[in-house]
C-alpha cells in the first residue's frame, strides 16, 4: 500500500512541477533594468547617438516582394577610388547568398538581412524539401536583422540608405571556406559607408564589418548599431500541448559584482510592460524561439547599450548600440560585430541530411561566453546536460536517436539494479505478509495509532521496509522530467526518426501505439507485484484505473519520452521476473497466514 501511495504522490508531484513551470513563465518575477552609465574613455564618446527608429516592417503578403513598394531602379552611388565595387543592374534590389548551411537575402536598401533559410532544417515533416526560414518577411512572418551607423545629429547609415554591390548573387565556392558580400554607399556629404557580411562554411555565425570614411570637413561621432525586429509568428512546426518560449535573451552584467554575468529572458508579450535598457561592457542580446536563436555578438570587452522594447506597429525589437567613436575628417574607422542565426546546437559535430554528411559547427559556448545558456533547461540543468551528453555519445555510435534513448534506458536500469532488487524484495515481503497485514487492519479497526505500531513491529521483526520499494521510482522521476526537457529543448532531436511510424521523437506518437504499450506493461507490472492485495476495495479500484490514466497522460508526451518509459517498463519486467525467481528460492514466494 505504501508503495502505491508513493506512486500517487510522485505522479501528483510531476503534475505540480509542470504547473509550477507554467506559473513561472506567466507570473514569475520579471526583470527591470535601468540604464547604467559606464566610465568614459579617451577613444569613446557617450553622447546619445541618433539611432533610426524601428520602421513599419509589415511583412509582405504571399506572392509579393518584400519591397514591392520601392522603386524598381536602385540609385547608383559612385564607388570610392580604388574599390572593386561595380554597379548592379537597375532591377536588382536584393543580394542572394548561398553557403552549405544557409541561403540568405540581403536588401540593398538598408543592407538588411531579411531572409535566412536553414538548408538542413526542413520547415516541417510534411515538407521535407522546404528549408526553415529563420529570418523571414513574408506571409505574415517578420524576423529580420538590421544594422547601421548612428550619428549625433542624424543617422549616418540607416534603413533608408541604398547600397551598391558587385553582383546580385554569391555562392560559396568549392574548396573555399568563406564568402564575402561587400555593400557600399557614398553620401552627398562625401561620407563613404561600407558594410561587409562574411559567411563561413559549416557555420551559422555571420561576421559583420561596418566602416565609415569621413570625406567631409567636420568630425563625426559614429556609433554602430544592430538589432532584430520581429513579430510573434514562428516558422516551422511547434509541439502540441506544450508551451515554448518566444522572446528576448540578454547576457546581463551583474551590477557591483565584477565581471560576472547572468542570463535573463523576457517574453515578447511581456516587453510591453518590461521593456529594458542597460549600458554595460561585454554581453550579448538575442531573439529566442523554439530550437533556434538569433544573437547579436559585440566584440569581447566592448561597451554599449542593450535594449529590448515593443514598436508602434506591433513588432518587437532587441538592439545593441555601441559607444560612439570620433572620426576625424579624412579618417576611416571600422566596426566589427558578430551575428549568430541558427539552431541552438550543443554538439560541435552533428550529422545532417540524408547522405549523413558530417558538417562541423562551433558549440554555442565557443561563439560567445554564456551563449550556451540559450539552451535553457532551468533548474534541471545539472541532470539534463549529462543526459544529453550520454545520448549524444550513443547517437554517435548508432546514428539513431531512438536507439540512443533505448541505450540510455538500459544504462539507467543497470545503474539502479540493486535499488530495483530492493524494490521487488520489499514487494515480495509485502505480498508474503499480506494476510498478517490484513489481520492487523481488521483487529485494530479505526485505531490508527495501535495499527501503525503493530505494522512497524511487524516490519521490524521480519526485517523489511515497505518504503524501500520507493527508491527506484524516486530516482527515475528526476530522470523522467529531465529527459522531457532534453527532448523539448534539444534541436538535435527535432524531427528525429526512430523506426516504422515514429518519424519524430520530439512529437507525440501519431497513432498512440507507444502510450498504449506503456499502459499494457504498466498493468502487467502492477499485477505481477501483487501489492494491491493489502489495499481496501476503493484503493484497488483506483490502482486498476491507473494504467488507463497513465496511458491518457502519456498520449500527449513526446514519443521519445514514452519510448524511454516503455523500455524501462520492459526491462523492469525482465528484472522483476529474474528477481522473483531468486526470491522464490529464498522462501518469499508463499504467503504467511496470521497466527
Amino acid at each position: 500500500m505504501e508503495n502505491r501511495r508513493f506512486i500517487l504522490i510522485a505522479l501528483l508531484a510531476v503534475v505540480v512541477f509542470f504547473l509550477y513551470q507554467a506559473w513561472q513563465d506567466d507570473y514569475g518575477p520579471k526583470r527591470k533594468t535601468a540604464l547604467a552609465e559606464s566610465s568614459n574613455t579617451e577613444s569613446t564618446v557617450h553622447t546619445d547617438p541618433v539611432v533610426p527608429s524601428v520602421p513599419d516592417n509589415a511583412p509582405a503578403k504571399q506572392g509579393e516582394s518584400a519591397h514591392a513598394d520601392t522603386p524598381t531602379a536602385v540609385p547608383a552611388a559612385a564607388p570610392a577610388a580604388g574599390t572593386e565595387i561595380a554597379a548592379t543592374t537597375a532591377s536588382v534590389q536584393t543580394v542572394k547568398v548561398v553557403t552549405d548551411v544557409v541561403a540568405a537575402q540581403i536588401s540593398l536598401r538598408g543592407g538588411e538581412l531579411r531572409r535566412l533559410e536553414l538548408s538542413h532544417y526542413p520547415i516541417s515533416k510534411k515538407a521535407p524539401d522546404v528549408p526553415l526560414p529563420l529570418f523571414n518577411d513574408r506571409n505574415g512572418h517578420l524576423f529580420l536583422f538590421q544594422s547601421g551607423l548612428a550619428g549625433t545629429a542624424q543617422p549616418i547609415a540607416s534603413g533608408d540608405t541604398v547600397y551598391r554591390a558587385a553582383q546580385n548573387e554569391y555562392r560559396l565556392a568549392e574548396g573555399s571556406n568563406q564568402v564575402e558580400v561587400v555593400l557600399e554607399h557614398t553620401g552627398a556629404d562625401g561620407v563613404v559607408v561600407r558594410k561587409v557580411f562574411r559567411f563561413t562554411r559549416g557555420s551559422y555565425r555571420i561576421d559583420l564589418e561596418q566602416s565609415v570614411q569621413n570625406g567631409g570637413t567636420q568630425p563625426l561621432v559614429v556609433s554602430p548599431y544592430a538589432r532584430f525586429v520581429r513579430n510573434d509568428h514562428v516558422a516551422g512546426d511547434l509541439p502540441k500541448f506544450v508551451a515554448t518560449f518566444l522572446g528576448v535573451g540578454f547576457y546581463e552584467r551583474k551590477d557591483g559584482d565584477g565581471d560576472k554575468y547572468r542570463f535573463v529572458k523576457t517574453k515578447l508579450e511581456d516587453l510591453n510592460e518590461d521593456a529594458f535598457e542597460k549600458r554595460q561592457t561585454g554581453g550579448w542580446i538575442a531573439m529566442l524561439e523554439h530550437y533556434f536563436v538569433g544573437a547579436i555578438l559585440p566584440p569581447p570587452g566592448s561597451e554599449g547599450v542593450f535594449s529590448a522594447k515593443p514598436a508602434k506597429d506591433g513588432t518587437f525589437a532587441a538592439q545593441y548600440v555601441a559607444t560612439g567613436v570620433n572620426v576625424a575628417p579624412g579618417a576611416t574607422h571600422r566596426f566589427d560585430m558578430g551575428l549568430f542565426a541558427g539552431p541552438r546546437l550543443q554538439d560541435s559535430i552533428i550529422s545532417m541530411g540524408d547522405d549523413a554528411k558530417l558538417i562541423e559547427h562551433a558549440d554555442l559556448d565557443s561563439l560567445a561566453p554564456g551563449l550556451e545558456f540559450t539552451v535553457d533547461y532551468g533548474i534541471l540543468t545539472p541532470i539534463c546536460k549529462p543526459l544529453f551528453w550520454l545520448m549524444a555519445k550513443f547517437h554517435s555510435f548508432t546514428g539513431n536517436w531512438g536507439v540512443a534513448i533505448i541505450l540510455l534506458t538500459l544504462l539507467v536500469k543497470a545503474l539502479f539494479y540493486k535499488l530495483s532488487e530492493a524494490q521487488y524484495r520489499s514487494m515480495a515481503k509485502m505480498k508474503k505478509f499480506a494476510p498478517r497485514i490484513q489481520d492487523i487492519k481488521e483487529r485494530y479497526g479505526d485505531d490508527r495509532e495501535r495499527m501503525s505500531k503493530a505494522m512497524m513491529d511487524l516490519y521490524k521483526k521480519e526485517g523489511f521496509n515497505p518504503l524501500a520499494g520507493c527508491w527506484p521510482l524516486l530516482v527515475q522521476f528526476p530522470v523522467f522530467i529531465a529527459l522531457y526537457w532534453v527532448l523539448l529543448e534539444s534541436v538535435e532531436l527535432r524531427q528525429a526518426d526512430f523506426a516504422l511510424w515514429i518519424n519524430d521523437l520530439s512529437a507525440p506518437d501519431p497513432f498512440y501505439v507507444l502510450p498504449v504499450l506503456f499502459g499494457v506493461t504498466f498493468f502487467i507490472q502492477q499485477k505481477w507485484s501483487g501489492s494491491t492485495a493489502t489495499m481496501d476495495p476503493m484503493q484497488q479500484k483506483i490502482m486498476n484505473v491507473m494504467p488507463i490514466m497513465m496511458t491518457a497522460f502519456f498520449a500527449f508526451f513526446q514519443a521519445g519520452l514514452v519510448l524511454y518509459w516503455l523500455v524501462s517498463n520492459l526491462i523492469g519486467m525482465g528484472q522483476q521476473w529474474l528477481i522473483n525467481r531468486k526470491l522464490a528460492g529464498e522462501g518469499l514466494g508463499k504467503s504467511v497466514k496470521p497466527a
